[in-house]
């Protein structure tokens, strides 16, 4: 029995527009932090490039996963999504370390900056990023959720800085810009190296986080024919497209009964469904008259 599960349409064009949205404001942000003398702007700016990279990394990946099943790739490419997601990660931690590092020598040594730039660069960064966001944000796979993360951290950003240019326009205090960079910036480790744990679990087979193992078995066992479950094993492709494989002990009076034993295939392709296993190799046991083990895969 099996149920395949191919790419969205729409997953490549979400992060193709992120993309475009995000490389065409990282050019604004580059001359309007040179022009405001803004730590934050320029920082955001750096992070944005990174965004940029990852983005384009994305897209690429997100092409290829696109390439039917192969002789050597049975699965396909859809992998190649999660691969994508791994090296945005990597992009984000390391650029979030760099800024802090900057921030950390701009409160040693604060410099003046200008109040209004940054309020009016701010207000356009939350509108960019938070439409790019928004498309990512529908998205299941784990790559669309990792760069949903760049894109919110980037709409966290730009509120911080709306916030730091307000306060300095009325109080003209310098070291509100990098304090607040700071703080926004610890708060995206935080988040990057979450969905950082989620990518590794999808990478090392783990079950996905969103899948209950336990409640799939006891759903499964609530079938009155099935008598046990053994050798099951729950993984993901890219962190959308989940996969189960296992055995089941089915009443050994079915083997008799072929259109009672495709009822049962049936019930366990609805339960593994609900439970968003979409694709799905199951194995029936059963025991026949003669004392020998009969097996059907589908």
């Amino acid at each position: 029995m099996h149920q395949h599960c191919h790419p969205r349409p729409d997953r490549e064009h979400n992060i193709k527009i992120a993309l475009f949205l995000n490389l065409g404001f990282t050019i604004i942000e580059v001359i309007g932090g040179l022009w405001t003398n803004s730590l934050a702007i320029l920082s955001d700016a750096l992070h944005d490039l990174g965004d940029s990279i990852a983005l384009i990394a994305s897209w690429i990946a997100e092409k290829k996963a696109k390439k039917p099943a192969d002789a050597k790739r049975t699965y396909g490419y859809q992998r190649l999504s999660l691969f994508a997601a791994l090296f945005a990660a990597f992009i984000l931690l390391f650029g979030s370390l760099f800024i802090l590092s900057q921030a950390v020598s701009r409160i040693l040594n604060p410099e003046h900056s200008k109040a209004g730039g940054m309020i009016g660069l701010a207000l356009v960064g939350i509108l960019i990023n938070g439409l790019g966001m928004w498309r990512l944000k529908r998205g299941q796979s784990q790559n669309e959720k990792i760069l949903s993360w760049h894109l919110f951290e980037d709409v966290l950003g730009w509120s911080v800085i709306l916030i730091g240019g307000i306060i300095i326009y009325f109080w003209d205090n310098h070291l509100i810009d990098p304090i607040m960079t700071i703080g926004f910036t610890i708060f995206i480790l935080w988040g990057v190296i979450r969905n950082l744990r989620g990518t590794l679990n999808i990478f090392m087979q783990g079950v996905p986080q969103h899948i209950n193992i336990k409640k799939v078995k006891k759903a499964l066992l609530k079938i009155k024919q099935v008598k046990n479950i053994h050798d099951i094993h729950i993984w993901s492709l890219e962190g959308e497209t989940d996969i189960f494989s296992g055995h089941i002990v089915v009443d050994e009076d079915l083997w008799r009964q072929p259109d009672k034993l495709d009822k049962i295939k049936k019930q366990i392709k609805n339960i593994l469904a609900n439970h968003h296993l979409e694709h799905s190799t199951i194995e029936l046991e059963g025991r026949c008259c003669s004392g020998i083990d009969c097996r059907q895969t589908g």
